[in-house]
């Protein structure tokens, strides 16, 4: 019984990952087909979200992957493609986003937001200590302090 378990988690760790191309997809250049991989690597499946368009079994992204094979076939670069696919779909498609102005402000929004929470809860916490010495107290108020803590 353990036996057929290890060898089941060998085989299984072994085995190559399957990906959704179908052989219809594939081109005969095997350099252009590898570009195709490596672009649709890079793409988000807009249907299942966490997945790239290479293993992606839904039929949107095979369409994205003949679109990207036909982009190439017709002479366009790699960034070309790219941006063709994001101007089609926004730049939700890519897998990895770029670097501009408001991803920097998504990124540094989470740091800001978590220092300011921070400041805010030590802020409040020292306004609401007791003060250390009790020479704000007029005279009767220390009186009626001091009888409150006799009690306990």
């Amino acid at each position: 019984m353990k036996l057929r378990a290890a060898l089941l988690a060998i085989l299984l760790l072994v085995s190559p990952v399957a990906l959704a191309v179908s052989p219809d997809e594939i081109l005969p250049d095997a350099a252009l087909e590898q570009r195709a991989r490596d672009i649709s690597a890079g793409l988000r499946c807009l249907v299942c979200q966490n997945q790239s368009i290479d293993d992606s079994d839904a039929d949107l992204a095979r369409d994205l992957r003949v679109l990207v094979r036909e982009r190439l076939v017709a002479g366009d670069t790699d960034q070309q493609v790219e941006q063709y696919v994001v101007d089609r779909y926004g730049e939700y498609v890519l897998l990895n986003p770029r670097l501009g102005l408001h991803t920097i402000l998504l990124w540094a929004a989470a740091p800001i937001l978590l220092i300011a929470g921070l400041a805010t809860l030590l802020v409040a916490r020292r306004r609401a200590a007791v003060p250390a010495g009790d020479e704000s107290l007029s005279p009767e108020e220390q009186a009626a302090l001091d009888g409150l803590r006799k009690e306990r």
